[in-house]
């Protein structure tokens, strides 16, 4: 069974190098992997005056979002931080309050930048705010992709072979594991849960 992954990429740019990688690495996965790019430039600010009658464009992403089995969050970064555009969205999806369409969905962040830092601010912004909306975070490979430009990828818009490629089908890998993990974990729990009342029904039964 595919994963639904939705990925909400920091950068509105056409030919952004962060949407590049967000692609490379559902290309990767693309048999354990079912990626949809959420499109989250149209979305009005947040304004919590608006939560009861919400705007077409909140609606339509939060339905887009909730279905996910994980978030790809893949980003730039702006003046040492997280771009606006991707707060925005984090923001429409986490409300009203205890609607969140982030609750409980595994996560992974991935920031690409020319410089060598690599995107490290907006990575862990992004990391704080997932924390609040209670999404457990892939911790390992970390990935701040620093030094990628327009040639590190092929006229098809994926990775070149390379060190870069290496790292992100490394990230790849550990994304649906991740994924796989939490997912299977959660049912196990359940299905021990359901086991353990069973078990405390029948004994009252027999007492």
């Amino acid at each position: 069974m595919a994963y639904k992954i939705a990925i909400l990429v920091g950068s509105l740019r056409k030919d952004s190098l962060n949407r590049r990688v967000a692609r490379s690495i559902c290309a990767i996965r693309g048999d354990n992997l079912d990626c949809s790019m959420i499109e989250i430039g149209d979305l009005p600010l947040y304004n919590q005056d608006l939560d009861t009658n919400p705007p077409e464009q909140w609606v339509r992403f939060r339905d887009q979002v909730k279905p996910a089995d994980g978030v790809l969050f893949v980003s730039p970064e702006y003046n040492r931080g997280i771009p606006g555009v991707l707060k925005n969205a984090i923001d429409v999806g986490s409300r009203p309050y205890g609607q969140s369409v982030f609750d409980k969905k595994p996560a992974a962040i991935v920031t690409a930048s020319p410089g060598s830092i690599g995107g490290f601010g907006s990575n862990h912004q992004i990391r704080q705010a997932c924390v609040f909306l209670n999404m457990p975070v892939m911790q390992q490979p970390e990935a701040y992709l620093g030094h990628v430009s327009d040639d590190s990828f092929d006229e098809s818009g994926c990775l070149k072979e390379g060190p870069l490629k290496e790292l992100v089908v490394k990230l790849a890998h550990a994304f649906h594991d991740w994924v796989d993990m939490i997912h299977r974990s959660r049912a196990a729990l359940a299905e021990d849960a359901a086991h353990s009342s069973q078990s405390a029904a029948k004994a009252k039964e027999h007492a």
